[in-house]
């Protein structure tokens, strides 16, 4: 019998402008069983969430318009509270401790510099949702 894949069954909204960073992180994620679906820009986030009802949110923070902490922002200022507590990944090129600090600030639960390695991109989302389910 096959291993369970580690992400079967996640529904999971990448926001990230940059079209080859949106192919990167929905293939590597669908390999592991995840459905993705991935937009270019924080206002077509904040469209389909609730339609979505995502259990993870995989956001860029460098975005033309509105950026990563803008947005994460205003989804934990949503009706209902549910969106509060969505586990929710900075995946950004901006890497150092400032930045992480900004992040975690916003709303966001981790933070990870690109680029990330599959395995560990794999690892991080599964970690995060194991320790919300706990």
């Amino acid at each position: 019998m096959e291993p369970a894949l580690p992400l079967a069954g996640l529904n999971i909204l990448v926001v990230d402008d940059d079209e080859d960073s949106r192919f990167y992180i929905t293939t590597v994620l669908e390999a592991d069983g995840a459905t993705i679906m991935a937009v270019a820009s924080a206002m077509v986030a904040l469209k389909v969430l609730p339609e979505l009802q995502p259990d993870v949110l995989i956001c860029d923070i460098a975005m033309p318009d509105e950026d990563g902490y803008t947005l994460i922002r205003k989804i934990r200022a949503l009706k209902p509270d549910i969106y509060r507590k969505l586990p929710a990944i900075a995946l950004t090129a901006y890497g150092d401790s400032e930045y992480r600090s900004r992040a975690l600030e916003a709303g966001f639960q981790t933070h990870v510099a690109k680029p990330v390695d599959p395995g560990e991109l794999v690892a991080i989302v599964a970690d995060l949702v194991a320790s919300y389910e706990s």
